[in-house]
């Protein structure tokens, strides 16, 4: 396999996850009468331009069909950030009735509705069926398509350029992020603006956050590398946020490279951070398989203790990082029965690899475990804050990533 950005023959693995089904694929009762499908999961690191990236063995359609169970607005704290970022972005970039917003991967229309209700004109693009059609539901366009150069091409001649163009969680997502990358390039006008926010690689290697590799992400991006893709585009990154979400996220800001910003100061502080922590050099990349390794043990030992003293032992959230580790681990309906989740299109489904249950989060407050595992944990605040309840009756909260720790 070839460098996805660069070209470049890869030749150093950064981890081994085996083998498991797409981390989204929820099952119906009746799929298990069918084969699951599974795929390696493998992670390179390119040791030229630095991209961290799976190893192909599907196409994006696979993972992003009509069935695609993530809602963004799901997360109570995932909305207030879309609401604070819309709001910033509206005073910061003075958008208004004039103006056009694309974002690409609008999900359910978590975010295009706060522009839509400034009375900004807005387009997503939103290639699964499930999620566009929440969006439509509530009045914003969208296009049911994966955005590619030529798309952004067509948009730019059919309808005009945006002053703003948003891929929140999604860049990671985009099998050929070259040519994406020119997609952006060709919708945005002369003076505009794109953000585009993604986990950080340096936070995913600090705090060993493997439950964030699955085949849906492509990528696992620093900003030197993103920088790298940019520029070959003829495109720039003028700022940069750091954000918490998803454990350690950077929030970028693009623009044409003959652009008359400036590049502030935040752009090469994170640069220089990515090199204290040696992004740039393959020996930092060794060895992660090992934490990986450990943090598979010590959940699996807990459980296998719980279970031998009868504790009962449930998880909350059915999120994708949460079926990378239980299949990871090899957990099943034995270990963890069952999994409530908040999210509709999940419940009363199955989760892939584990074929554990999932009902409705209501549903909990019935349940008498002794333990309760945290998948998300990137949002273990506001799931501990919703289930304050259980915590009161004795029930006591498990993460298991960056390590297992017991509340």
């Amino acid at each position: 396999m070839n460098c996805r950005h660069c070209g470049t023959n890869l030749e150093n693995v950064f981890l081994d996850l085996a083998f498991a089904p797409p981390s989204n694929s929820y099952l119906s009762p009746t799929d298990l009468q069918k084969p699951e499908v599974y795929y390696p999961l493998r992670v390179m690191v390119c040791h030229n331009c630095w991209l961290v990236q799976t190893e192909d063995y599907a196409k994006a359609e696979v993972f992003f069909n009509s069935d695609y169970a993530y809602f963004s607005s799901t997360s109570l704290s995932w909305l207030a950030h879309a609401k604070e970022y819309a709001d910033k972005m509206i005073a910061d970039l003075h958008l208004d009735a004039q103006s056009k917003v694309v974002e690409i991967a609008s999900n359910d229309g978590y975010l295009l509705k706060n522009f839509l209700q400034a009375g900004i004109p807005c387009l997503g693009i939103e290639p699964t069926k499930s999620t566009a059609l929440e969006a439509e539901k509530l009045g914003i366009p969208v296009l049911q398509e994966f955005f590619t150069e030529s798309m952004g091409s067509s948009l730019a001649n059919k309808q005009g350029k945006a002053d703003l163009i948003i891929g929140n969680n999604v860049y990671a997502h985009v099998p050929d992020i070259n040519d994406f990358t020119k997609g952006l390039k060709a919708l945005l006008k002369n003076d505009g603006t794109i953000t585009l926010e993604f986990p950080h690689l340096l936070s995913l290697l600090r705090f060993i956050q493997f439950d964030t590799i699955y085949h849906e992400h492509f990528s696992y991006l620093s900003l030197y590398t993103v920088s790298k893709i940019f520029l070959s585009a003829g495109l720039r990154i003028w700022k940069v946020d750091e954000i918490p979400t998803h454990g350690g996220s950077i929030r970028i800001y693009g623009c044409h490279t003959e652009d008359q910003r400036q590049d502030d100061p935040s752009v090469q502080r994170i640069l220089d951070i990515e090199n204290e922590h040696g992004l740039q050099d393959i020996l930092t990349y060794t060895g992660f398989q090992t934490k990986v390794d450990t943090i598979k043990y010590n959940l699996l030992n807990f459980l296998l203790e719980q279970k031998k003293d009868n504790k009962r032992i449930i998880a909350y959230g059915a999120a994708a990082k949460g079926n990378t580790l239980l299949n990871y681990a090899g957990v099943r309906a034995d270990l963890l029965p069952v999994v409530y989740d908040a999210a509709p299109a999940k419940q009363f489904k199955l989760m892939p690899g584990s074929h554990i249950p999932i009902l409705p989060a209501e549903q909990i407050f019935q349940d008498s475990a002794a333990y309760l595992l945290i998948l998300p944990w990137n949002i273990a605040d506001e799931v501990k804050k919703q289930l304050a309840p259980l915590q009161e009756r004795g029930i006591k909260f498990i993460i298991a990533v960056p390590q297992l720790s017991v509340v």
